[in-house]
């Protein structure tokens, strides 16, 4: 039912979202040197790798590790970054992932390949058995302020209480926190 749903969905955002898409992918082409998209290596159910697609919003020359380990990660934006980060425009690529089943609408947040200390701690708690997802009941409790270990026991009250009632509220919630910007620090 719920792969069901995410392709559905997925669809109609990819025809809602065409034009938008468009429009993002020119920006970020005429604003600064290099891909358009950046594929990251991200970790998805049962802890296999897979390539995440997102909207490049920082500079080429970027260390590949979280945002939130970067001394100054500000210096490292395009200079439509921090907008494209801000209001999620970013993440619209990640359709594609959830098209081709490597994530949900609602899941986990897909950790990168070397956050070594959030893959064990998920491991240990049973999350990766889940698809990760586009946004997920930490996001909307917290999204970039949770320290690591906050975060997993969300996504643990994830994994214990899924349902589509509780898919539809996060996905409801995510919107209005997307909207106001709730949460993001970069």
């Amino acid at each position: 039912m719920k792969r069901v749903f995410d392709l559905s969905l997925a669809l109609v955002a990819a025809c809602i979202l065409l034009l938008p898409v468009a429009i993002v992918a020119v920006c970020v082409r005429l604003t600064s040197p290099g891909p358009i998209v950046y594929w990251s290596d991200r970790v998805g159910r049962y802890n296999k790798i897979f390539k995440m697609p997102k909207f490049r919003s920082m500079r080429i020359d970027t260390p590949a590790v979280a945002t939130h380990l970067l001394g100054n990660p500000d210096q490292y934006l395009t200079p439509i970054g921090s907008f494209l980060r801000k209001s999620s425009l970013d993440e619209l690529p990640q359709l594609w992932s959830i098209l081709k089943g490597d994530m949900s609408f609602v899941g986990p947040r897909p950790a990168l390949y070397n956050q070594d200390d959030l893959i064990a701690l998920r491991s240990a708690k049973q999350v990766d058995t889940i698809l990760p997802g586009l946004t997920g009941w930490a996001q909307i409790n917290g999204r970039d302020e949770l320290p690591i270990p906050d975060k997993v026991e969300l996504d643990v009250y994830y994994l214990r209480h899924q349902s589509f009632i509780l898919d539809m509220r996060i996905l409801f919630l995510t919107f209005f926190k997307v909207i106001k910007r709730d949460g993001v620090t970069h």
